[in-house]
């Protein structure tokens, strides 16, 4: 007996490699500052937790619809309107345990065996993962370092064929933390391929303003959730925004897959949506002064940096001055530095060279682990070779 085929070929997560790493040296006593792993730093805030323990106490606890509590997908609809100005209504939206299963609802919805999704190298490490898993294929596009990692209509269109079956778009993006801007997203839209645009990181930027690609097209599928702007990680709440004709099939998959999310996580995340500006506004002014100070510190150390970054909580540097092997040089970081970092090419061949830094940690963490990364470059020499 062995595993199939479908099972084993899904890739380890090296981020996850480090991670259990920089755990392991925690265990020997050491102290490691994590800026790896893209999670918040900051707790749930309070009004959420509130709810969530309401809702256990009224008793809330129990199946909902398949698509997710009405009051909550009404809610998220609202929220596309004031944030984006775009009409969506309560069927076209599916709760989900966190965004991987909107994902694979999305892929499962669109794909035939062999059919092809276009996305960013680099991308999220788990993109291609999820594609293949329904037997389609990620097809990479490289993108510069000097455009901010972001895809143009020339090298997306020269990617084309007749399995082309959807532009896979993640702004703010993970691992660049950088932003599509409106008119390249508009150029997206005109492909006439159906989208799904990951906006997970809406909320968390910096210069600028975000766009949701339904305000260029309703060809698209949008992933968002609770997770990151929200602080709300362990919560497992995402959702999935569906064009009207994939609806029933989406409602479908959803019942038989996943009966539901979790219901009280559901009542949280409605909380979240109503009751949170506070918090919200805090946590962004943290990040954004850690971002600031992170990308001097970097720039300092001769990492090279084309296009700050303006979104999410991720900066990925330019490490080819010290190596060409982004996963030993992130070892080497944590044994001897004991910083925790990750790899470029964890988000694919085109990222190799490069490290991805989280400043998903306290300043005075950060602080702690620049000083740290500094004294280790001073006496670091590359590898031959």
């Amino acid at each position: 007996m062995k595993p199939s085929c479908r099972a084993e070929s899904i890739t380890p997560f090296m981020v996850m490699d480090v991670l259990e790493a920089a755990q392991k040296l925690e265990a020997q006593g050491e102290n490691v500052i994590h800026l790896e792993i893209g999670e918040p730093d900051f707790d749930t805030p309070q009004a959420v937790k509130d709810a969530a323990r309401d809702a256990i106490t009224q008793g809330y606890t129990h199946y909902t619809h398949s698509q997710g509590l009405y009051q909550l997908r009404e809610a998220i609809c609202a929220h596309y309107g004031e944030r984006y100005g775009v009409a969506i209504t309560p069927d076209q939206v599916t709760v989900t345990s966190g965004t991987s299963p909107a994902m694979l609802l999305a892929f499962s919805a669109l794909l035939e065996p062999g059919d092809e999704v276009l996305m960013t190298d680099p991308c999220y490490a788990c993109y291609p993962n999820f594609i293949q898993f329904v037997n389609g294929h990620a097809v990479r596009v490289p993108v510069a370092e000097e455009d901010g990692f972001q895809p143009t209509l020339e090298n997306l269109t020269a990617r084309i064929t007749d399995r082309t079956r959807a532009v896979l778009i993640n702004s703010p993006s993970n691992p660049t933390g950088t932003i599509l801007e409106p008119e390249r997203l508009k150029q997206i839209a005109s492909m006439g391929i159906p989208i799904i645009s990951d906006e997970i990181y809406h909320g968390l930027v910096y210069e600028g303003t975000e766009h949701s690609i339904l305000e260029f097209t309703h060809n698209a599928f949008v992933l968002n959730g609770f997770s990151k702007f929200y602080a709300m990680t362990g919560w497992r709440l995402g959702y999935l925004i569906s064009p009207k004709p994939y609806v029933d099939c989406i409602r479908a998959m959803a019942q038989n897959l996943f009966i539901c999310a979790g219901s009280v996580a559901q009542w949280a995340g409605l909380a979240a949506l109503k009751q949170t500006e506070e918090d919200t506004r805090m946590m962004k002014e943290t990040y954004a002064r850690r971002r600031r100070y992170m990308l001097d510190r970097l720039k300092g150390m001769g990492f090279g940096i084309a296009v700050e970054p303006t979104g999410a909580f991720y900066i990925m540097a330019n490490a080819k001055k010290f190596t060409n092997d982004s996963y030993s040089f992130t070892f080497e970081i944590l044994n001897k530095a004991k910083v925790g970092v990750t790899p470029g090419i964890d988000f694919g061949p085109n990222a190799e060279g490069f490290i991805r830094f989280s400043y998903a940690n306290s300043l005075e963490n950060i602080t702690r682990a620049m000083d740290r990364l500094e004294k280790f470059l001073s006496n670091y020499t590359p590898a031959k070779g």
